[in-house]
């Protein structure tokens, strides 16, 4: 498996910086976070772009894949969230970026199913844009789809290779459901996956990896017993969290507490 970090944990860094930091402590990838408030955002113009995805490629670091904010499950017109991903997948087309991320966003106000079936209609539309750019939607298990069954529910309707599912391990635990079970679910759809690590269901302030509950070492122990060679992405949640460690002082320690990991589940 591959090792990347998100720019979550370096808010507002500098690409050069951010790219500089992966190649140093050993990482293959990164994630970008693509708020406005990033460096790398859809409102980049073609040539600082291009300066992006070449920043990347001197270095031999990929860019796994950008993290958006498109809400597919959530209440009102199709048009802005659509924009939002087309927006989302041309960036990533010239980037040079396999994934792009989205949230459910369901309300809580929405008939049972309704989340499901606007997020499938969605989800279907931006496929087809999705494919003739090569690059996949990946829908994250996260507030109103927490578990892998919750977003299975969701892929399964749209049924296109160019959809598929990212797994936050936080998210799935939290909604109770185990490693093996989320794996079972998302196994045919499945991306890559956000690791991370927390001291309580209470207190998600983040913490060095294998410091916390969440069930990270049966994470790895299960992708490895089914062979799955993917991607491992640590989310660090630091622009949520100001009081937390800086990322950079733990990058080798994460590094190694994941290469460990996989070690020992091969």
């Amino acid at each position: 498996m591959k090792l990347a970090f998100s720019t979550l944990g370096v808010p507002g860094l500098p690409v050069a910086d951010v790219v500089r930091l992966a190649a140093a402590h050993g990482y293959h990838g990164v994630e970008l976070r693509t708020h406005p408030e990033e460096p790398v955002h859809p409102g980049l113009g073609p040539a600082e772009r291009a300066a992006v995805a070449a920043e990347f490629r001197a270095s031999g670091v990929e860019i796994l894949g950008l993290a958006g904010y498109a809400r597919v499950a959530a209440p009102g017109d199709d048009a802005p969230v659509l924009a939002e991903i087309r927006a989302l997948l041309e960036l990533a087309r010239d980037l040079g970026a396999p994934f792009v991320r989205v949230f459910p966003g369901g309300g809580t106000e929405q008939r049972p199913g309704e989340a499901d079936a606007t997020a499938a209609r969605r989800l279907g539309t931006a496929a087809e844009y999705a494919g003739d750019l090569d690059v996949r939607i990946l829908l994250e298990t996260h507030d109103s789809h927490r578990t892998g069954a919750d977003v299975l529910r969701v892929l399964g309707a749209v049924g296109h290779r160019h959809v598929g599912a990212l797994w936050d391990v936080m998210h799935t635990w939290l909604g109770g459901e185990q490693p093996q079970e989320t794996y079972a679910a998302l196994c045919t759809y499945l991306g890559y996956v956000q690791v991370k690590d927390i001291a309580s269901a209470d207190d998600r302030t983040p913490l060095p990896l294998g410091a916390g509950v969440l069930p990270i070492t049966e994470c790895v122990e299960v992708l490895s017993r089914h062979g799955w060679d993917g991607w491992l992405c640590w989310e660090y949640e630091k622009r949520w969290h100001e009081a937390a460690a800086p990322l950079p002082e733990l990058l080798d320690a994460g590094r190694n507490h994941l290469a460990r990991l996989l070690s020992e589940s091969a």
